[in-house]
């Protein structure tokens, strides 16, 4: 099948990369210097589960020489989505699925009126960073993705889709409940990402003190009353989650960590700020969330230029 991977960052190399490793034309979307390497040197990716070396990498900054595609895994940063759900226009037609792999909770109803209703959500799990342009470094053992319309409906391309990715060895799978998906991935994301990004650590501190690990789970907590007030059937989610955590690696800590290290925008609005907006809409507390985002928000437009 034909590929598009809108942008090629650490989450969609990392998942463009295991489906070009199996023969699939996938077409990397990059700028920069990150494109100037994979152009010279190919997309090589480090993985506990196997590194990957595409040597002769499809790159391009621009989406108009590809074409359209079967599916594009869209995957950018929150400030970017309608910029860059503009620009995917040329790969998309109706028979194309387009997968929203981004953080938070409501890019597919942002980009649904650029692209159109073959938009479906794509909540992935996964740690991983560009480690240098054109490498990227796989840092877990896991990395996988439901994906699935959020009205629920049945649908066999992408289902055939996803039957394709796991035979390139994708661990995917085909939901028709993706709502709930996203907001268990979100509950978790605003949890991992608030307690590493405000403390400046990764997981194993954080849950070893017993006030970090309060402030973590109090994230979630509050992420979850927030989603089940919205209507959506979480409750005892945070929890699971919770139990989850520890096992995950002491080493883990969140992109948005990652991305205040390096003096990039943060996804902060998207996430705790996401959770206080619909709390104070729907009269839910959320002082953690609050404070998190407080204590981050001078600093979510990255180091200055």
């Amino acid at each position: 099948m034909r590929v598009a991977v809108m942008a090629a960052g650490a989450l969609g190399a990392y998942f463009g990369g295991r489906l070009a490793e199996s023969g699939h034309e996938v077409h990397f979307i990059a700028r920069g210097a990150h494109k100037e390497a994979i152009e010279r040197n190919g997309l090589n990716v480090e993985s506990s589960v196997g590194n990957i070396h595409i040597e002769a990498a499809k790159v391009t900054d621009d989406p108009k020489k590809v074409g359209v595609v079967d599916v594009v895994l869209f995957a950018v940063k929150l400030w970017d989505t309608e910029k860059s759900g503009e620009l995917s226009k040329p790969l998309v037609n109706k028979d194309t699925r387009v997968l929203s792999m981004l953080n938070g909770i409501d890019s597919v109803d942002r980009l649904t009126p650029i692209l159109g209703d073959v938009v479906c959500a794509a909540p992935t799990r996964i740690s991983a960073v560009i480690s240098s342009p054109g490498v990227i470094s796989h840092k877990g053992a896991f990395a996988n993705f439901r994906c699935g319309f959020l009205d629920g409906r049945e649908d066999a391309r992408l289902q055939s889709l996803v039957d394709e990715m796991r035979e390139a060895k994708v661990e995917a799978t085909f939901s028709t409940s993706i709502r709930k998906s996203l907001w268990e991935k979100f509950v978790f994301l605003v949890g991992i990402s608030g307690a590493t990004t405000s403390t400046r650590s990764p997981m194993g501190p954080i849950l070893a003190d017993p006030d970090t690990r309060a402030l973590f789970e109090s994230l979630m907590r509050e992420t979850e009353a927030v989603g089940v007030k919205s209507g959506v059937e979480i409750a005892g989610e945070a929890e699971k989650l919770i139990r989850v955590a520890g096992g995950i690696g002491a080493h883990i800590k969140a992109s948005m960590l990652e991305d205040l290290e390096r003096g990039n925008r943060l996804e902060l609005d998207w996430l705790q700020g996401k959770v206080v907006e619909l709390g104070r809409k729907l009269g839910v507390p959320t002082p953690a969330n609050e404070y998190v985002y407080k204590t981050l928000k001078l600093l979510r437009n990255g180091k200055p230029a």
